[in-house]
């Protein structure tokens, strides 16, 4: 047997149908495409549209809404933090901040900040300073020695609030 007398086997595969070669072929004129008009034509698609009748988008109400405000905190758990600890990851003797656990790819990225939760179990002596944290994982870091400060982040004001603190200053 060699390379150049490899074939697949019978009916395994099918020749592409030749559109637009006269109307005896079955596949001629229109190329299957039916008459004029937008779906005639290619990349159309009208998704959602039924013939005028109101559409069942429209017809279902509307639920909830999307806060504009809404703060995206990673999520660092108690058994991760441990374990970055065992793996030699951080140094727990140090104060850990929200940059020192990203830099040590204990979290991936800090987003809006840097949430502790409670899963898990800490036995090491730990000082942190994040934007949040739960009752639990507060009182978990505590009972093994250590302390969690919530930092507020400052943001500055824009518009008419910076331009009213500039007056003021002055």
């Amino acid at each position: 047997m060699k390379l150049n007398e490899l074939k697949p086997k019978a009916g395994a595969t099918k020749n592409a149908t030749r559109v637009g070669r006269g109307i005896g072929s079955g596949k001629g004129k229109t190329s299957g495409s039916g008459q004029k008009g937008q779906k005639a034509r290619s990349g159309v698609a009208i998704n959602g549209f039924e013939g005028g009748q109101m559409p069942l988008y429209r017809r279902m109400p509307k639920l909830g809404f999307n806060n504009i405000f809404r703060k995206e905190f990673a999520e660092l758990s108690l058994g991760k933090l441990q374990e970055a600890i065992d793996a030699k990851k951080i140094d727990a003797s140090k104060a850990l901040d929200e940059d020192a656990l990203v830099k040590a790819r204990v979290v991936r990225r800090k987003l809006d900040g840097i949430k502790l939760l409670a899963g898990g179990e800490l036995k090491a002596k730990v000082d942190l300073s994040l934007s949040g944290a739960s009752k639990g994982a507060v009182a978990a870091v505590e009972k093994a020695g250590g302390k969690v400060t919530i930092v507020k982040k400052e943001v500055a004001p824009i518009g008419k609030k910076a331009e009213k603190l500039k007056a003021e200053k002055k």
